[in-house]
């Protein structure tokens, strides 16, 4: 039987690749954005398999609203692709409190709400899968990305506890960590006003969000085929970074922490009360 997928920010980049290799599996997909006439062309060629809904993310009751109404239409929903997101560069101290809240209602609330929105109906069926776009950025972090890593290990942790409950309900879930990919992240994104103090760290970090553009490695409809491939799998991962980027900087980072761990591990375990 063919799935029926909600998929968020479907109009461009990874969302909008998903949806496509969706629809070309036969599936039928539920493409939200917040300007549904940017998948007009998408809804024309598939009229029967691309349904186009209004959504921002960050307005919590219209996400609910939302899975209602494509659980009226279509019967259920077999695939959540929490996808909708965007970039912020700012060093710790220069991103403000309504910059931080600002990403995670984008990264974390929305995709909350959508997670416990679609659940009832995965948890009745026994069936179902959770996709959360996460980036490598959800397992590691650098200079200028405090509060968008902050947003995607917020994402990650709540995701990982949600696999173990959610997996013995026969409910898959996956978390998807690209590096640099050809999509619209880094023209979406927004910068905090800059302290000269942090330009020898983040000023790299600045040049490289305006200037990496359009000029990434990562092919969004490869990285899309990946997502179909993993969700069909017997043993789906929990965690898939993508790119030669993201699989060196993830795989780099974990041998990092180990490493920092190994000269204090004798003394970290002996902190326990004494005999």
């Amino acid at each position: 039987m063919n799935k029926v997928w909600l998929v968020t920010g479907a109009g461009s980049g990874f969302g909008r690749a998903i949806t496509q290799a969706a629809v070309a599996a036969g599936d039928v997909v539920a493409a939200a954005a917040r300007r549904p006439e940017t998948l007009d062309d998408l809804v024309a060629a598939h009229p029967d398999q691309v349904d186009a809904v209004r959504l921002d993310v960050t307005d919590v009751k219209a996400a609910e609203r939302a899975v209602r109404d494509v659980i009226a239409r279509h019967g259920r929903i077999d695939v959540l692709v929490n996808n909708a997101g965007r970039t912020h560069v700012g060093a710790f101290e220069e991103t403000t409190d309504e910059e931080l809240r600002s990403l995670f209602d984008v990264h974390v609330f929305g995709p909350a709400a959508l997670v416990r929105a679609v659940l009832p109906h995965m948890r009745a069926r026994r069936s179902g899968a959770i996709v959360q776009m996460s980036s490598m950025g959800g397992q590691m972090s650098f200079a200028g990305f405090s509060a968008y890593s902050g947003t995607k290990f917020a994402l990650e942790g709540m995701t990982e506890a949600l696999a173990d409950e959610v997996g013995p309900l026969g409910i898959k879930t996956l978390i998807v960590e690209p590096g640099a990919f050809r999509t619209s992240l880094m023209a979406k994104g927004s910068a905090s006003a800059e302290l000269p103090d942090y330009e020898a760290t983040v000023g790299a970090t600045r040049k490289m969000a305006a200037e990496v553009g359009g000029k990434e490695p990562g092919d969004p409809a490869k990285a899309a085929a990946l997502v179909l491939a993993a969700l069909e799998a017997e043993d789906t991962p929990l965690h898939l970074p993508m790119g030669d980027d993201g699989v060196t900087a993830v795989l780099s980072h974990l041998d990092e922490v180990r490493a920092q761990i190994a000269p204090w591990e004798d003394r970290a375990r002996a902190t326990a009360f004494g005999e």
